[in-house]
């Protein structure tokens, strides 16, 4: 069974709370024994996937797949070509160069729904939605990226695993994969 999810902010990427007053995937009535393939923070949103398949953690996650994870991240200032580009090439982060990835503006700018709660806002400081196409996935690998550039990030979203889209599915909503989504996904 391979589920898809549209997480929302504030959800842990676990079944059990680590503090009380945590949300965690208890709350959304999943099968039983599935678990979580890779995680999101609990401040990042988007498409997350669970199953009880335990070859598929490897054969998603692991670099050597190749396996795209696509992100949009509303971030601080406006980045300039070359800062996209230098994010693209690879950054420094934690003292490991993270591997090359697509890194571009998103054009147009995206209508998200905004964010319970909202995203810091400064008069002052412009931001805008970037898109980010990696095929590895270290703990807050994104956040770190973009804070390495001088662009902070404010709201993250995966949209894309594989051939596999988040699309229309609502936050906080599930489904499990048809066989034509599964391999779409797989591809």
């Amino acid at each position: 069974m391979l589920i898809a999810f549209h997480k929302p902010y504030g959800v842990l990427s676990q079944f059990t709370a680590e503090a009380p007053g945590q949300r965690t995937l208890a709350e959304f009535g999943f099968p039983k024994d599935v678990y979580p393939i890779g995680r999101l923070d609990a401040d990042s949103e988007g498409l997350l996937l669970l199953s009880d398949e335990l070859e598929l953690n490897q054969r998603l996650l692991h670099p050597r797949h190749a396996h795209e994870r696509e992100y949009w991240a509303q971030v601080e200032r406006i980045p300039t070509p070359a800062t996209l580009d230098k994010l693209a090439r690879g950054v420094v982060i934690q003292r490991r160069k993270t591997l090359p990835c697509r890194a571009w503006m998103l054009e147009p700018q995206p209508q998200i729904a905004p964010r319970n709660p909202p995203i810091r806002f400064r008069k002052n400081v412009p931001d805008c939605w970037i898109g980010l196409e990696l095929i590895e996935g270290k703990n807050r690998q994104v956040r770190r990226m973009t804070a390495a550039i001088g662009h902070p990030t404010l709201r993250l979203i995966r949209v894309r695993i594989g051939g596999l889209r988040l699309e229309n599915l609502p936050a906080e909503r599930w489904k499990q994969l048809s066989r034509e989504e599964r391999q779409a996904l797989l591809k």
